[in-house]
């Protein structure tokens, strides 16, 4: 299988590379402007338009996981363009490319998240369920809606909505670690909020699962086994034999973050369920926040 994948650098792009590789496949990474070098890259500039289409056509699938770091800088007005335009204007790109080539993928993977959501307390969410009305919502919204052309198209598109990615290499777990390793972890708040995770392996596997499958839509990249914030504080510190008694309160936070930007990621959440998955038979390597903490930490 030869798969085409944009934001093959970060967390999970980098981990798919990996293992798409490792299982005998040709993969070729979109790369931005005079980066690319070598046989497995390409270069391609969202901003400007521009993506020859001879590296989509005859590929077998195209994913994308494109898209600045929501919680990498404070939500000023101009990085909340850049956040939005850095996932519309790349999928935007890639489906009408895909659309407009001789030999089309057979698949269009492309990159969502559950903030599609909103803050919905202890709602149990599915992929039937309505958006949400925040800021992450509208941007997950509109990230969706940008694959149009390749839908259009007739190619099989699956909008992964990814919850949060648990790996020792990165992400919002490798940021815990030092404080909860010197036993001054603890819940944010009242602990009380949602936190729909899934690990590192489990979301390479599915990624890789749909490559294949024939799922399209919005899919649910989440474990079976939500947990709220005080579960998933005390799930960590005993894993890594440690306390974990000092509550984080929301001011400490609101202040180095702003108040926008830590109510998105910290104080609120979404209890996300992967029905669609489960329905197509994938099997989850790490349901349970135990055996994946053990797993990545172990």
């Amino acid at each position: 299988m030869h798969v085409v994948i944009s934001g093959s650098s970060g967390l999970i792009g980098s981990a798919l590379v990996e293992h798409l590789r490792a299982g005998g496949h040709r993969v070729t990474r979109l790369v931005r402007g005079g980066a690319a070098s070598g046989t497995d890259t390409a270069p391609w500039d969202p901003a400007a338009g521009t993506l020859a289409p001879s590296v989509i056509d005859g590929v077998d699938a195209v994913v994308n996981l494109s898209g600045a770091g929501i919680g990498d800088h404070r939500w000023t007005d101009a990085y909340k363009r850049e956040l939005l335009d850095s996932r519309t204007l790349t999928t935007g790109l890639l489906a009408r490319t895909i659309a407009q080539v001789e030999r089309p993928p057979s698949a269009f993977i492309s990159g969502s998240a559950i903030g599609w959501y909103g803050a919905r307390g202890d709602e149990e969410l599915d992929e039937t369920s309505t958006p949400g009305d925040t800021f992450l919502a509208d941007i997950c919204v509109q990230w969706e809606a940008a694959t149009a052309p390749a839908e259009a198209a007739g190619v099989r598109t699956a909008h992964i909505r990814t919850g949060i990615v648990l790996s020792g290499r990165g992400g919002a777990l490798k940021k815990q670690l030092p404080l909860f390793k010197l036993g001054l972890g603890g819940k944010f708040g009242s602990g009380k909020q949602w936190q729909s995770w899934i690990s590192i392996d489990d979301e390479i596997a599915a990624i890789t699962h749909l490559l294949t499958s024939t799922l399209a839509g919005p899919v649910n990249l989440t474990a079976p086994n939500p947990v709220t914030n005080r579960e998933f504080t005390k799930v960590l510190s005993d894993v890594l034999h440690r306390p974990a008694l000092l509550p984080i309160p929301s001011f400490g936070p609101k202040l180095l973050l702003g108040g926008e930007l830590a109510e998105a990621l910290l104080f609120t959440g979404q209890r996300v369920l992967p029905a669609q998955l489960e329905v197509d038979g994938f099997r989850f390597a790490h349901p349970t926040l135990g055996d994946a903490l053990q797993a990545m930490l172990g």
